[in-house]
């Protein structure tokens, strides 16, 4: 048997035992690097592996932690974590929930408005879900709401933090696909290729986040018309609904304000995604002192959970790193190039089988997880094949934010199983989950062959 065919199969194998040890409960940073250490071990032993190789693993550590565009990370964790601290998103959602509950489904609505409007201000998916999971599902149920179709709603809509810019999934891909998409260009003889940019995906994520929330409302509009028993209106006495507009401006306010800070001076080039994460964690900060909520006890806590939150990417991201080199230099690279290229339909047949790769991995890893490990091999053979790399960046992220919602190991089915009642069983909130993931799939189809829906606003922001 030759080395190339020995070092392909070890990396097959390398693929299928990270997953396997995944799915056997090991912490995923440790099972990605010394899985990885294992199989380098008996490439070595066969001669498809130079150890001298991960003597990149240094300088490739430090370039991550001195990448200016990944200091965005912690700095929109910050802004998210703080703004939960500020109370904003109660008042949202009891005010849009005054606003929309007379109507049959109107308190469904009301939370998907909100889910958009946190996902816009604060990107950060489990704080979104535990928020509304607190506040908004105690109501629905109250209102007579189906527990399964409350479930769902609330589900899907915290997920809106994963594709609607500030999102933290999207600054890593931007980062990513910035330098595959340089490698990609200068090995086909461009070298002067147009830069892919963070803000890029954020103009590009924009518009696919707005149909995903007319998707969701359209949906709970169906339900209202189809099957009104399980969202019926909740009335509201006149006292009730005496300065209710005032509510909703005083509401509404803050998080537009701090949107257009953020996403507003990035679209615009005014500033760069850290520059203007920047101004979002010291305005979040502002608005939880106007609150009269800001005191060291809160920033104390808002700093441990930022800190927690991004050394757990981060340390998923060093432990990719391990596995990305063994992987690619035990012959993975040309592996999967040639199970990609071979694939009928091209360039075409060739995404539609990593999106579905992706999507099944996403019933067993986290968004972080997959991104790290599946972006660096399919990628550079994607953009090889003429793939826009803006439209695969965000075709992944919407792929990807299915993967919070599907069963068993969606991440935003935990963060509500955690915080609601007893009545409301595991099985409820998988089944209320589902017909979302239906939806998402639709927008998915939608993105795929339509395109433009992804590309046409980077190309009139960024002309």
């Amino acid at each position: 048997m030759s080395t190339v065919l020995i070092g392909e199969v070890l990396s097959g194998l390398l693929f299928f035992g990270v997953i396997g040890f995944l799915l056997l409960g090991f912490p995923v940073a440790f099972t990605l690097a010394g899985t990885s250490l294992l199989f380098g071990l008996v490439g070595m032993w066969f001669g498809v592996f130079d150890p001298s190789n991960l003597g990149a693993l240094a300088s490739r550590y430090i370039g991550y932690m001195t990448n200016e565009v990944l200091v965005a990370v912690p700095l929109f964790i910050f802004m998210g974590v703080m703004l939960e601290r500020s109370k904003i998103a109660e008042q949202l959602l009891l005010t849009m929930g005054k606003l929309f509950g007379k109507l049959r489904g109107g308190l469904g609505i009301s939370v998907i408005v909100v889910g958009a409007l946190l996902a816009a201000s604060t990107g950060v998916v489990g704080a979104t879900v535990v928020t509304m999971g607190l506040i908004s599902l105690p109501a629905m149920m109250r209102a007579g709401y189906d527990p399964k179709l409350a479930s769902g709603v609330i589900c899907a809509s915290g997920t809106l933090g994963q594709i609607i810019p500030p999102s933290t999934v999207l600054i890593f891909m931007g980062d990513m696909l910035s330098s595959i998409n340089a490698q990609v260009q200068m090995e086909m003889g461009n070298f002067a290729p147009v830069p892919v940019t963070v803000g890029d995906l954020f103009a590009g994520a924009f518009i696919p986040g707005l149909l995903l929330v007319a998707i969701y409302i359209g949906w709970m509009i169906f339900k209202a018309i189809t099957d009104p028993e399980t969202c019926p209106a909740t009335p509201m006495t006149p006292e009730e609904r005496k300065g209710i507009w005032r509510d909703v401006i005083v509401a509404l306010i803050p998080p537009l304000v701090l949107i257009f800070a953020v996403l507003g001076s990035i679209l615009t080039g005014i500033a760069t995604p850290t520059e203007a994460g920047s101004v979002g964690a010291v305005g979040a900060t502002l608005l939880a002192g106007l609150r009269w909520r800001l005191s060291f006890r809160v920033v104390r806590e808002a700093a441990i959970a930022t800190a927690t939150i991004t050394s757990m990417i981060f340390i998923i991201l060093f432990g990719a790193s391990v596995f990305s080199i063994v992987f690619r230099l035990m012959g993975g690279d040309n592996l999967v190039h040639e199970f990609l290229t071979g694939l009928p339909g091209g360039a075409i047949g060739a995404m539609v089988v990593v999106m579905a790769i992706m999507f099944v991995l996403g019933f067993i890893l986290d968004t972080f997880e997959i991104i790290f490990i599946i972006i660096p091999i399919t990628a550079p053979i994607l953009l090889t094949l003429g793939i826009d790399p803006i439209w695969l960046g965000v075709m992944v992220g919407v792929n990807l934010q299915t993967s919070f919602m599907t069963p068993p190991f969606g991440f935003s089915l935990f963060y509500l199983r955690g915080v609601a009642p007893n009545a409301i069983s595991t099985g409820m909130i998988y089944r209320g989950a589902l017909p979302f993931v239906a939806l998402q799939i639709v927008a998915i189809a939608l993105l795929f062959f339509f395109p433009q829906i992804v590309t046409w606003l980077p190309s009139v922001v960024y002309s």
